[in-house]
């Protein structure tokens, strides 16, 4: 492992920018001039929060018209609502263990976007 910009060893950057998500993500993005992993994982935790918002609103919006049609299949938004919410859960542990293991664990597509645009 080597050093950063930010004088912590390489994991321990990557683990920051997905444990303190969207803000550290953005932070280590501006600090972080030379390690291409680094850059990596502020992306990769950048992107996917966005992700997680976007979804979580079509999700919500989609529960606001079920409701309007009927308040049962509103169930059905919620449903959907708690399993992202799990799923989004499980990835974030899993990208920290990883990333303190020192593995470079690309998600689909954002994975795929964030090394395009830190070099990787």
């Amino acid at each position: 492992m080597e050093k950063t910009s930010s004088g912590l060893q390489e994991n321990i950057a990557g683990l920051l920018c997905y444990f303190f998500g969207f803000i550290a993500g953005v932070i280590f993005l501006v600090i972080e001039k030379d390690n291409k992993t680094v850059r990596f994982h502020a992306l990769q935790s950048i992107l996917l929060e966005v992700a997680a918002c976007v979804l979580w609103i079509a999700i919500l919006i989609l529960t606001l018209i079920l409701g309007a049609i009927s308040g049962a299949l509103a169930f059905i938004g919620i449903i959907l609502y708690a399993t992202l919410g799990i799923g989004f859960f499980i990835v974030w542990i899993l990208l920290l263990i990883r990333t303190y293991q020192g593995t470079l664990w690309k998600l689909p597509v954002i994975g795929n976007m964030a090394a395009k645009w830190a070099g990787i």
